[in-house]
């Protein structure tokens, strides 16, 4: 249980030299402008309670809780600081020396205790289903809800996706979905947690996509969720002990590589060696399993693609995921898989790595500053005048989707990458 900074974390908040360097990339300090709210202001506030000169209050918490955590500091930084894992370290230690609001602790624990678990999850969301069903869902959207629930509610509602997935579809998936044609390669996938409730399209369309291009796709029943909500807000034991559980669930000998299509669970997965290092028995079989671990998008890049991609007439524009461009590095990839469908014209957007303000639970947890950086991508999308907006998570596509929904674009579509590349194999086969 982490109740305080290690001699190691020490080590790294005397990495950052305060050059300044990283706060145009900072997302709340871009909309703030506080030096407390920027990661060289974060962690000066870390060195000062690691040197008993400070005390966790309210007021550092605030400043640490405000943080997305979403990394671009570090592909900024020019001395290597490990940013993300100081603020991961950091929320550890707050959450045992900081009594929070009780409301606040029940939405995080709520948070922790519902949304890893897919059974939950779909239970939870009957009651949504069952106003869809009705057609009484317009009542979400009504003035007197909007007077009467409370801002981290509507919050929460307002991310729900136009249409979910059908209750069970998670297990649509079988344990094994061969290749199509010859078989060149044997993977796993990583289902996820509420990628495979609310996203059990994506996780459809990614087998699809691998099968087309020669992969046997192995669905490991024992593997879940990756754990790295629970690390981002500071439940450190609980993640690790998911993340036992999915090392535990699959021999990574036995395939050619672990896929994951949500960008924060790659960036978590990617470092279970570092996460379990200290754990007797299974660090070394933690490392093998990050070792394996790509983003599906990274992976496709990697082999040779199938090329047989019928035309998609479309302006799309694409968003870099925080963890899959500056935690993962992957950015050219998707891009380079995009420009090989027809009549997919991609476009730039601006500020296309800044952050859209879901973060995992972030948006749920400071629903202010989510909404203002949700304005701000939502903007950049309206300046770039595209039909169709693709990135590499399912937070994001949460996100971007209800900002236009709110900015009357709800014409622009958003996509999983993979998403569109089985769109353009179908084409190809209509």
């Amino acid at each position: 249980m982490a109740t305080k900074f290690e001699e190691t974390d020490y080590d790294h908040l005397l990495e950052c030299v305060h050059c300044g360097l990283c706060l145009p990339s900072c997302p709340t300090y871009a909309e703030e402008g506080k030096e407390a709210d920027s990661p060289r202001g974060r962690i000066y506030l870390m060195k000062k309670v690691a040197d008993g000169k400070l005390d966790f209050t309210k007021n550092v918490a605030s400043h640490m809780d405000l943080c997305l955590g979403c990394t671009a500091c570090e592909t900024a930084c020019p001395s290597g600081v490990h940013y993300g894992n100081l603020i991961d370290k950091t929320r550890a230690v707050i959450e045992q020396n900081f009594t929070r609001p009780l409301e606040d602790k029940l939405l995080r624990r709520t948070m922790a205790g519902l949304l890893p678990h897919p059974e939950r999850l779909e239970i939870a969301l009957l009651p949504a289903r069952a106003l869809k069903a009705t057609g009484l869902d317009g009542l979400l959207e009504s003035n007197l809800f909007e007077s009467l629930a409370p801002a981290k509610l509507k919050s929460m509602l307002s991310l729900l996706p136009k249409d979910l997935p059908p209750v069970g579809a998670r297990h649509n998936l079988g344990e094994i979905i061969p290749a199509v044609g010859e078989q060149k390669y044997r993977v796993a996938l990583l289902t996820g947690c509420v990628m495979s409730v609310m996203f059990a399209h994506t996780n459809e369309a990614t087998a699809r996509v691998l099968a087309k291009n020669g992969c046997e796709v192995v669905i490991p029943r024992g593997m879940g969720c990756c754990g790295a909500l629970h690390t981002h807000m500071g439940y450190h034991d609980e993640g690790c002990d998911l993340a036992r559980k999915n090392v535990n669930a699959l021999n990574p000998d036995d395939v050619d590589a672990i896929i994951i299509n949500a960008a924060g669970c790659g960036a978590m997965v990617k470092k279970y060696g570092e996460l379990l290092d200290d754990q007797p028995g299974i660090s070394g079989a933690a490392k093998q399993f990050a070792a394996k671990a790509k983003d599906v998008s990274e992976f496709l890049d990697e082999i040779e693609l199938n090329t047989e991609f019928g035309p998609l007439p479309a302006r799309a524009a694409y968003h870099d995921a925080c963890h899959l461009a500056h935690a993962q590095k992957v950015r050219l990839q998707p891009r380079k898989l995009l420009q090989k469908i027809p009549e997919l014209e991609l476009v730039p957007l601006n500020e296309s790595d800044m952050c859209c303000g879901s973060a995992g639970p972030y948006n749920l947890v400071e629903p202010d500053m989510a909404e203002r950086l949700q304005k701000r991508k939502v903007s950049n999308v309206e300046a770039a005048g595209v039909d169709l907006v693709i990135n590499g998570n399912p937070g994001c596509s949460l996100q971007i989707q209800a900002g236009l929904k709110t900015a009357g674009l709800e014409h622009v579509e958003v996509l999983h990458t993979v998403e569109v590349l089985d769109r353009a194999y179908r084409a190809a086969e209509s």
